[in-house]
């Protein structure tokens, strides 16, 4: 007897090969993580994740991220790497170290493409959120990458002299900047942002900086894939297993 679909909500975990890892990073620390990634083919891309900032709660369960990791490897494919930056705890553990301000996390996201590149992942993209977005910014462009996805970008740690950088790089940029954000609304973005004109932003109506609510985590699930593969039909499906309709 076949199962009845279920609607894909906050607490429903896709099928997904999840591992539990560890990232070692240059000044001796050990990083908690888990790689998510497809049950039934090779990832066609891979996310690496930067949460927000942990002195505020955030952590790799932040919930956008957790719920990439929970959805996308089954809906579009994607391998899903999330860890916790120095000093930062969640259910997986805690990663040594202490916070370092956006300075000393340096490491961490060297750690993290370290990683990406010993086990062969394809076509990385660093997906920031909030403090997140800031380490993508300063420190992306030190590894080989296929472009920065920011979700909601306060721009507080990021000069005007490391954002104007990614004008001349080749890696995509692309910052999806909510309505109603706490700490950077479009107006504001389109005057920090004025030095990268290559970068393409999205206005989210109605969006505010924690994506709170299951409108608001597909819209930005959707964006995502469809940045990350064009060729992917957006947007994803809402049940699973997915109807004919729907693939």
């Amino acid at each position: 007897m076949t199962e009845a679909p279920i609607e894909i909500r906050a607490g429903v975990e896709l099928p997904a090969r999840r591992e539990e890892i560890e990232l070692r990073t240059t000044d001796g620390l050990m990083l908690v993580g888990e790689l998510a990634t497809p049950i039934d083919r090779a990832p066609v891309a891979t996310l690496v994740t930067l949460h927000p900032l942990p002195t505020a709660g955030g952590f790799m369960d932040s919930h956008i991220l957790r719920k990439a990791a929970a959805r996308l490897p089954a809906l579009a494919g994607f391998a899903v790497l999330r860890f916790n930056t120095r000093g930062t705890s969640s259910p997986r553990g805690t990663s040594e170290g202490t916070f370092g301000e956006g300075v000393s996390e340096r490491a961490d996201v060297a750690a993290a493409m370290s990683f990406v590149r010993e086990r062969a992942l394809p076509h990385p993209w660093l997906l920031g959120w909030s403090f997140g977005t800031e380490l993508a910014l300063k420190y992306g462009l030190e590894h080989d990458i296929e472009g920065a996805i920011l979700l909601s970008p306060p721009l507080h740690r990021t000069s005007d002299e490391e954002l104007s950088r990614w004008q001349q790089a080749s890696p995509t940029i692309v910052a999806l900047i909510p309505e109603l954000d706490d700490y950077l609304r479009p107006p504001e973005a389109a005057e920090r942002f004025a030095s990268v004109p290559r970068a393409t932003r999205i206005d989210v109506a109605g969006g505010r900086h924690l994506w709170v609510g299951e409108s608001q985590t597909r819209r930005v699930l959707d964006e995502i894939v469809a940045i990350v593969d064009p060729a992917a039909s957006v947007p994803l499906p809402t049940v699973w297993p997915p109807s004919t309709a729907d693939v």
